[in-house]
This record gives structure tokens, C-alpha cells and sequence, in this order.
């Protein structure tokens, strides 16, 4: 499976942890909206789209299942991301 596009929306609220949005397509055929990119004490991490549940916990909607997987998707996510807060601001 590939990653085949990564769209990284980039959030610009000063006082957010959150940084940004990116949807992901796999195979041309298959997309994931909502990933979060979110600005942690070490860096930048991702977190997947998630709903709450009747108890207050938030549980991962979709989620890679092997380590490499998940490796994959962050570096690939996070370099768009870098991609995109190095284009200039539109006013």
C-alpha cells in the first residue's frame, strides 16, 4: 500500500496546539480526513481521527495496525506539513 497524496491544511491560531489538518490517500482509491498534526513538548506528532464515546474517552477511529505503517504516515504527513508552514502566508 502507498501513500499516493497528502493535503496538509494549516491551522493558524496562536494559542492552538493544534497545527495543522491532513487527509491521506492511499492507492488512489482510499482517503483518511481529520488527521491531526499537533505541536507536543518533543516535537510534532500526529493524532488520527477519533470520537468521543459515552464515557469521555476518545477512541482512533482508523488506525494503522503495523509499526512501519504508522512510521510511514508520520514521516510522510509531517513532511508535507513542513512543506506547507515554509510557503509563504496568504493575506
Amino acid at each position: 500500500m502507498q501513500i499516493t497524496d497528502v493535503r496538509v491544511r494549516i491551522v493558524r491560531k496562536n494559542d492552538s496546539k493544534l497545527k495543522a489538518v491532513a487527509s491521506v490517500t492511499f492507492d488512489d482509491c482510499f482517503v483518511i480526513h481529520d488527521i491531526k498534526v499537533i505541536e507536543g513538548n518533543e516535537g510534532h506528532f500526529i493524532a488520527m481521527p477519533s470520537r468521543k464515546t459515552s464515557d469521555g474517552e476518545y477512541k482512533d477511529i482508523a488506525h494503522p495496525i503495523k509499526t512501519e505503517t504508522r512510521e510511514y504516515l508520520i514521516k510522510e504527513i509531517l513532511s508535507a506539513f513542513e512543506v506547507e508552514l515554509a510557503k509563504p502566508q496568504e493575506e
